[in-house]
This record gives C-alpha cells, structure tokens and sequence, in this order.
C-alpha cells in the first residue's frame, strides 16, 4: 500500500500513463461512442459558465475536495485483455475536481512560467522510464519545468520530459492552457513501465515521456520518442471495443457532459495543440484516445 499522499499521486499518474494511448488511428469526425462500458450516471444541473463548444458545464460540485483516501490502492482484477475490469465509475469520481500535491518546487514569480534544460540532466532521466533500448537518445530529451492551473483555482508546477525538437511548441501549449485556466490535476514525469503492475483503473494526470510499446501493439508509443502528450487522463479517456483506461472512468465517455477537465472539440486544448500541428486522438475512428496528442498523429 502507498503510504504517503505524494507518493500516492505518483503511482497514480504512473498507472495511467503507462497503460493509455497510441492504438493506430484511423482519423474522422469525433463522435459520441456508444459501449456497455458507458455510464448514463445522473446528468447534474448545468450553469453557463466557460462554455468551450456550445455545452454548458456542470457546477463545480467537490471543488477543491480532496481525494478519496483509497485511490490508487484498490486494484482490480486482470481481463484476458491483459488490462484490469472496467467496472462503473464511483460516485465520487464522476465529477473529479481536485488537484494532487505537486512534484518539484514551484516556478517563482506570478502567472505562467516555464524552464526548459536541453538535454535534460542526467538525475531527471534516472528518476523517469528511459533506459538503454529506448527509441530515442538520453540526449534527445528534455526536461521541461512549468506552471499550470489546477482543479483548485490554484496557480501549480510540474515537469515533462519531452524530445527537445518539441519542447518550445510544448511550452507554448502550456502558456495558453495556462491563460485559458484549463484546469489540470497534476503534471508529470512518469518513474518506470511496467507491463504487469496492478491496474486500480482510477489514475490521472498529464505526462509525456513513456518508453513502452503502443496499446495493444509491439511497436513504440510516439511517448517513447517524447513526441506526444496525455492531459488528464481520468477526464479524457481511452477507448477502444470493450477496454477503457483508466478502466473507472466510462463515466467520461459521456462526451457531451461537459465536466472541468474534459477536451472537447474546438476547444482551447485541441486550438493549442493544432497551432503546432499537433494532432488529437479524439478524432481517431477505430479507437478513441481523447486525453492523446501527438507530433504524427499516432
């Protein structure tokens, strides 16, 4: 069991970010998908407040509410699929509006800010998944510090590795999620993949880096390149036939429940992601991966 809230929060992002993301695509318009994984749930009472595509949000019901005492302890049985059981999203998690503790000391001065070290030292590439057989060189990335808002109305700080061809577009990212206050619930570097550890399917987070194959495929994630970036994870999962990562968040597959957190179409996360062509795995037809971007489109 995870003893400590931090060390809790990274085993959380770690869960999530080495099991998402990176099915091959096949691109169309994106569509709400219909799974028996699908949670109708209870539709709250809308406001209009920040619409991003016509939806109203839902209130800010638990803003700033901590996290339940059990995330990321309770796992859950493994399907033949290798993932663990889908299972319906816990009441508490329907409307997930917390940010967990940051990882690296805060970015001094006010509003957005952002440090990038290229290459990144050599103690950050210790503490994250590279190791020798990774598809791009220790050299090849680098460590990005920065500011982001959270779930709290909180100005946060977290780090990326990303390859360092892209770390200035990311930066730019960061600089406009940070202005359009999209909130976010922790930002970064993911610590070790392993294939095998227990799925608690309750994992969120917004990370880049990942030296691990794509879902479902014996090829490399364009995360293990450092070329793509998942952002809150639980809010915008990934879909694909009967498997759901994080495997407790089929409520977020109601995409036309618009909740803080969530990327919708047109909104101001896939507008930033496309000014440097970038593109969204909520376009993708065969599977959909609303939380991926990437430099390829993989």
């Amino acid at each position: 069991m995870i003893r400590s809230t931090s060390m809790r929060a990274a085993a959380v992002l770690l869960a999530v970010l080495v099991a998402g993301c990176g099915a091959t695509p096949t691109p169309s318009s994106p569509t709400s998908p219909s799974s028996p994984a699908v949670e109708e749930g209870r539709r709250l009472v809308t406001k209009p407040t920040a619409p991003t595509d016509g939806t109203l949000l839902e209130p800010a019901t638990g803003f700033g509410s901590r996290p339940p005492a059990w995330l990321g302890t309770r796992e859950l049985p493994k399907t033949s699929s290798g993932y663990g059981e889908v299972r319906p999203t816990p009441p508490v998690l329907r409307n997930r509006r917390w940010t967990l503790p940051d990882t690296v000391p805060t970015r001094p001065g006010r509003g957005f800010k952002a440090k990038v070290v290229s290459p990144a030292p050599a103690r950050v590439i210790a503490r994250s998944s590279w190791v020798d057989g990774c598809p791009v060189a220790a050299t090849d990335l680098a460590w990005l510090r920065l500011t982001f808002w959270g779930f709290d109305a909180q100005r946060h700080t977290g780090e990326l590795l990303v390859h360092r061809a892209a770390a200035d577009d990311i930066v730019s990212v960061f600089r406009t999620l940070y202005r359009e206050r999209f909130p976010q619930e922790q930002v970064g570097i993911v610590r070790s993949y392993d294939p095998d550890a227990p799925a608690t399917g309750d994992g969120n987070g917004t990370g880049s880096f990942v030296c691990r194959p794509s879902t479902g495929a014996t090829y490399f994630s364009q995360h293990a390149y450092g070329l793509a970036i998942d952002v809150n994870t639980f809010q915008n999962p990934y879909l694909k036939g009967d498997v759901v990562l994080p495997e407790l968040a089929g409520s977020y597959l109601r995409r036309d429940v618009v909740r803080p957190g969530m990327i919708v179409d047109a909104g101001p996360v896939v507008e930033a992601f496309a000014r440097i062509g970038w593109e969204w795995g909520g376009d993708w037809n065969q599977s959909k991966d609303y939380q991926h971007f990437s430099r390829n489109g993989l």
